[in-house]
């Protein structure tokens, strides 16, 4: 029998032992073959093997998603694309090859196939030269895409200091001499078209175009607006500026410098041969065709003093 001093010291003991580490039970049993480490197999292949040309990486750049139909591209298809093909030449523009290659595979359509498709497939075969050159160089499944196409064609051959160059030309747009009104409003488009990314306003082109005219075009402008040309809305005046460039007049070109030299070149012509019969009249009759005083001398010829006082008088020294 437990006396009280003995349960209160068995206690106490209990109490200041620190508490028991159970190991956890593994329920695994040891292996007793562990599995061995990988080893590479040897490369067996002969010297000539090794040495071959690589088979891998001749993917397109293109990826052409997969078409649940049957399709393929007729020959007419390629034919007509490649009527028009773009070289990569500094001339060319590539913002209006992807207008005419829309334009074209716009007049396509096949069920089930989605017209992007028939744009990656057929875009390969409008290139030639150096762009084709490029399109072969990019990276295997690297345009996934009809945009990416676009964009990575866009930024190749047109490059930003091109971009730089066309905006220039169109702040410094002037009319030429001998261009008239349609002319320089069709050469102003063309440079608009060129450059679809120049980021002028309709406002800015307007007032550059106006300025740009010449003052006769400029008072045309005008009393065409009823006063003021700038103070009409721009949709007004963009509306006559095209109604007045479909007026194709011959006459309002300035051809001074053209028709000049022609007019005088002719004139020469005429003068020489008529003062030669001239002379040999007056070297028979004494006399000189008045009309050969009145035709036009060019600026470099002395002017010729009309005779026709000294021919009467000698006419009238005969009779007498």
């Amino acid at each position: 029998m437990r006396t009280r001093s003995q349960s209160r010291n068995l206690n106490r003991q209990q109490q200041q032992a620190p508490p028991a580490f159970v190991e956890p039970f593994n329920l695994e049993e040891p292996s007793e073959n562990p599995a061995p480490p990988v080893v590479p197999m040897a490369d067996n292949r002969t010297m000539a093997q090794l040495l071959q040309a690589p088979t891998e990486g001749y993917e397109d750049a293109i990826v052409i998603p997969e078409i649940n139909a049957n399709f393929e591209l007729k020959h007419g298809l390629i034919n007509l694309v490649q009527n028009k093909q773009f070289f990569g030449h500094d001339k060319e523009d590539p913002h209006a090859h992807i207008r005419y290659f829309n334009k074209i595979t716009s007049t396509m359509r096949f069920p089930d196939i989605p017209s992007t498709s028939i744009k990656l497939m057929l875009f390969p075969f409008s290139l030639e030269g150096s762009a084709r050159i490029w399109l072969e160089k990019e990276p295997p499944r690297s345009i996934l895409t009809w945009d990416d196409l676009v964009s990575k064609f866009i930024n190749q051959f047109f490059p930003p200091s091109k971009t730089t160059n066309l905006r220039n030309e169109i702040t410094r747009f002037q009319q030429r001499f001998d261009e008239s009104f349609y002319e320089a409003w069709d050469r102003f488009n063309d440079l608009l078209r060129a450059c679809p990314h120049h980021g002028f306003s309709e406002l800015h082109q307007l007032d550059t175009f106006y300025n740009a005219l010449n003052a006769n075009d400029q008072d045309s402008l005008n009393s065409a607006a009823g006063g003021n040309f700038l103070d009409k809305m721009p949709r007004e005046c963009l509306r006559i500026i095209e109604s007045k460039s479909k007026v194709r007049n011959s006459q309002n070109k300035a051809v001074v410098a053209k028709v000049s030299g022609n007019v005088y070149r002719d004139n020469i012509q005429e003068y020489v041969s008529q003062a030669a019969a001239a002379n040999f009249n007056q070297r028979n009759t004494n006399s000189r065709p008045p009309m050969v005083a009145n035709q036009i001398r060019p600026p470099s010829f002395p002017p010729i003093q009309n005779n026709q006082n000294h021919f009467n008088q000698n006419q009238g020294n005969n009779f007498n």
